[in-house]
């Protein structure tokens, strides 16, 4: 439905709805006795739920069994979390087409549960830290590997343009009764590659909000990655990486799926606009 339909007090981005907290969410829930019009889904071009966040930030190693087949690759376990960013200009829709840059051999996915921040926070306990989440979607952490490890921060392999999927749209956080008991799972042309349950995290949702609120403020619509589970490319013996025209699907249950196709970079050449 078309949310301006309402008139101008309504939030016209997802990030002002979250930031109008109360409010905001009692209207959105007024909708179904609105007699808005529906627009149906097959008419639309999903756009990112949260296009422009201050923050993207995602966590290493954060399901058990991803950061064993990570350690026979010879990357040590972190003994606390280890968050990277990815910059927010990576960010694009659930259905567009995932870039393979010209300039890495080593493209690979991740399936990730994203969550949103819902209100500016600061030094959140992991007991309150529920109420300053705004909603979930599903993520692909798109990874350039051979970029990934040039440096230490690891944020240039995580930053390419179109390496941040999301969607398909915002799950409210009062949707969804508990985080960490969703299956989560990535196809690669049809092929399972992933497939976990949330609950698998090494710290959990909460831990992460708390972890992170103790450094910086978070604020509405900050993004926050969640963490991978076992079966990325990397990892596969022979490793198995990403070629122009496969097709990445990642699901997680309560939420739906993104769906991405790998093209070729036509930018290689373009040094400016």
């Amino acid at each position: 439905m078309d949310l301006a339909a309402l008139g101008p007090q309504m939030p016209s981005t997802v990030i002002d709805f979250l930031a109008a907290g109360s409010s905001a969410l009692t209207a959105f829930q007024a909708l179904e006795d609105a007699g808005l019009p529906h627009v149906a889904l097959r008419d639309l071009h999903l756009l990112p739920p949260v296009p422009n966040p201050e923050k993207y930030l995602g966590i290493g190693l954060n399901y058990r069994d991803h950061a064993s087949e990570a350690a026979k690759a010879g990357l040590q376990a972190p003994s606390s979390q280890l968050w990277f960013n990815k910059q927010v200009s990576c960010i694009i829709g659930p259905f567009d087409g995932v870039v393979k840059p010209a300039v890495s051999q080593q493209l690979d996915y991740e399936v990730e549960l994203a969550v949103v921040i819902g209100r500016r926070c600061r030094n959140v306990s992991s007991a309150a830290a529920r109420d300053v989440i705004g909603g979930y979607m599903v993520a692909n952490d798109v990874s350039a590997r051979d970029w990934q490890f040039r440096s230490a921060t690891i944020t240039l392999g995580k930053s390419f343009d179109t390496h941040g999927p999301t969607g398909p749209w915002l799950t409210l956080a009062h949707e969804i009764d508990d985080p960490h008991t969703l299956d989560i799972r990535m196809f690669v042309n049809g092929e399972q590659r992933q497939s976990s349950n949330t609950r698998h995290m090494i710290h959990n949702i909460f831990e992460q909000i708390s972890y992170l609120s103790t450094v910086m403020t978070l604020k509405p619509g900050d993004i926050l990655a969640t963490g991978t589970p076992a079966g990325v490319g990397m990892a596969s013996d022979p490793p198995r990486f990403l070629s122009i025209g496969d097709v990445m699907r990642a699901e997680i249950s309560a939420i739906g799926f993104i769906e991405n196709i790998v093209v070729a970079d036509e930018n290689a050449e373009q040094s400016a606009d």
